[in-house]
């Protein structure tokens, strides 16, 4: 019997709203009910509201959210930290009966939770070394070295990207193997079964230049001055996430605000197709059409088949763990 329903897939998709629908469908249909556990990254972020499309209150419907607001701007993402708290939270749900939904696009939270995935360490000063280095020579450099060491990583790692470039390096160094090869087998840590919700390209492009114009509308600027004054540029990650770092740009008077919102909209798409790619390579994942008239029989009907029979094999996964950030570098919030 599963322990765990994943709603996953690109952006703008529709999770948000099916994983509440599931939930609150789940105790006439299971006699189980059913609370909802954030996996984006982004909306663990205390504040960021608006452009990352965080659900209100009353689009929650009384379905209770688990891991929103969980950090302040100023911190960097940790998905050690993220993976311990969430493992809590399906544990807390089985003890209370409940049937946690785990939703969001962010495919390494999405793994974290629920695949055996454990970090590798780190070591301040090789850290502190490697990334005084690439302030003194920059990414390319450090790239190419990678790309000696550990091929495979480089082709995985944008050469600009020095934040992981020094993860993979560090990691190198400490473990005496390839980067790649710290790699986990992606054998899953709960049983689940994981609902992927799929869009035409067209059509999820319209879709996501739509969120983006309503971003906008809805006083997204507003938003990131608050959180200007709350450290957003200090933070590493919260900087950089989709729509703030335009915001940013735009309150810098470096864009305009059409130059803003295309600049958005163009990353985001970039994003999606990263996100599909990434859950694709995933055979667990059962897919439906994000505008099927018959979307949450069809995602109840499998939810009803999984807790009825044995969990599906576990299969390939893509994992960056480049990203990762170690137990012990910051509290969990």
């Amino acid at each position: 019997m599963i322990k765990v329903i994943a709603v996953v897939g690109p952006t703008a998709v529709g999770k948000s709203d099916l994983a509440v629908e599931v939930a609150l469908r789940l105790e006439e249909r299971t006699g189980r009910r059913g609370e909802v556990i954030n996996a984006d990254s982004m909306q663990l972020y205390r504040g960021m509201d608006i452009g990352t499309a965080k659900l209100g209150e009353a689009d929650r419907r009384g379905v209770p959210h688990h891991l929103l607001d969980v950090w302040e701007v100023s911190e960097p993402a940790d998905v050690a930290s993220y993976q311990d708290m969430a493992r809590e939270r399906v544990e807390d749900c089985a003890d209370r009966d409940v049937i946690p939904v785990l939703v969001g696009g962010s495919g390494l939270y999405v793994r974290a939770v629920l695949d055996h995935l454990e970090f590798p360490g780190t070591d301040p000063g090789v850290r502190a070394r490697l990334e005084a280095e690439l302030g003194d020579v920059g990414p390319g450099v450090l790239h190419a070295r990678l790309a000696e060491a550990d091929p495979a990583a480089a082709r995985t790692i944008l050469p600009g990207n020095g934040r992981r470039i020094v993860r993979a390096l560090e990691v190198i160094e400490l473990t005496g193997r390839p980067f790649t090869a710290n790699l986990p087998d992606h054998t899953s840590f709960y049983p689940c079964t994981q609902i992927g919700l799929s869009s035409p390209r067209p059509s999820l492009d319209e879709r996501i230049d739509a969120r983006v114009e309503r971003m906008w509308d809805q006083g997204l600027l507003d938003e990131v001055r608050v959180l200007d004054g709350l450290g957003l540029r200090e933070g590493r990650t919260a900087s950089r996430a989709l729509g703030y770092a335009q915001a940013l740009a735009q309150l810098d008077g470096e864009m305009s605000e059409e130059e803003a919102k295309a600049a958005t909209a163009q990353a985001t798409r970039r994003f999606a197709r990263r996100q599909e790619s990434w859950f694709r390579r995933d055979p667990r994942v059962r897919w439906l059409p994000h505008d099927a008239p018959d979307l949450v029989e069809r995602a109840l009907s499998q939810v009803e088949t999984a807790l009825s029979g044995s969990p599906e094999e576990p299969g390939e996964a893509l994992v960056d763990v480049a990203t990762l950030v170690p137990h012990g570098q910051r509290s969990p919030g």
